[in-house]
């Protein structure tokens, strides 16, 4: 398929990398910053343009990767090319795109992607849905030929799968940073916690979160728990973070949800 990718930042980047590496032709990068998609379509073989009026139109597929308050802007420029279109956005509904170009979908994996770092894009969920099931049947077969994890995900799944994700990965990694900040002003290496936070993701894999949960909330522990709201007295706001989380774990241990 030749495919024309609006966007080159992390997710771009990676379904470029992909869909190459699967036989697909990159047609085009665009973004706004020329230096950018020059850099991303030496990688894939592409034209770089910064200009939605430079669209080459010997294209099967535009994907829209961009901010996701963007996206109705390049839709309706790219409206009158009248080709199939998706988004990458896991909190954007179909209907957004759908409602400017009538051959709409979305196509959007569900990881964390940062550009410096590989993935295995074969294990990437790919979370698909098309304006009509002729639609979603040709982003099926597309998405099997880069990834081992095709999902059909309707709009309202789809953000809760986004909000989900939320939980279970930008919040850890902010509370890993209030970690690293609490180590560091005791002179504490970070590199000490990594294997517990290892550990505590490998558990996961086999068991369910509440299945291997460990700590003094879950174990009633008041004595611990009072220490360390006590040392958090000059951090209000962790302070409230502590034990918003710590009365989370004792409510869903006594089924709460």
């Amino acid at each position: 398929m030749r495919i024309t990718l609006i966007g080159s930042g992390n997710v771009a980047t990676h379904l470029a990398a992909a869909f190459k590496n699967a036989g697909h032709r990159i047609v085009q990068v665009y973004s706004r910053d020329m230096q950018n998609a020059a850099l991303l379509a030496y990688h894939v073989k592409a034209e770089a343009i910064d200009d939605l009026q430079n669209i080459d139109t010997e294209t099967d597929l535009f994907i829209i990767s961009v901010k996701d308050d963007a996206i109705v802007s390049i839709a309706e420029s790219l409206v009158r090319y009248k080709k199939l279109t998706v988004h990458t956005s896991g909190a954007t509904d179909l209907q957004s795109l759908s409602a400017i170009i009538p051959t709409a979908g979305v196509f959007y994996p569900l990881q964390t992607l940062s550009k410096n770092k590989e993935v295995d894009f074969l294990t990437v969920p790919l979370c698909i849905e098309g304006a009509n099931e002729q639609i979603t049947l040709e982003l099926e077969q597309l998405a099997q030929t880069v990834s081992n994890k095709v999902y059909r995900i309707d709009s309202a799944q789809r953000k809760t799968l986004h909000l989900a994700a939320v939980f279970a990965c930008n919040f850890p990694n902010y509370l890993y940073d209030v970690a690293r900040q609490l180590l560091q002003d005791q002179r504490i290496d970070f590199e000490l916690i990594r294997p517990l936070i290892l550990e505590t993701a490998q558990k996961v894999q086999g068991h369910l979160p509440g299945e291997v949960q460990t700590g003094p909330a879950i174990r009633n522990d008041e004595n611990t728990m009072a220490m360390h709201t006590q040392m958090l007295e000059d951090e209000p706001g962790l302070k409230m973070i502590y034990e918003l989380l710590s009365q989370g774990i004792i409510k869903n241990d006594k089924g709460g949800h």
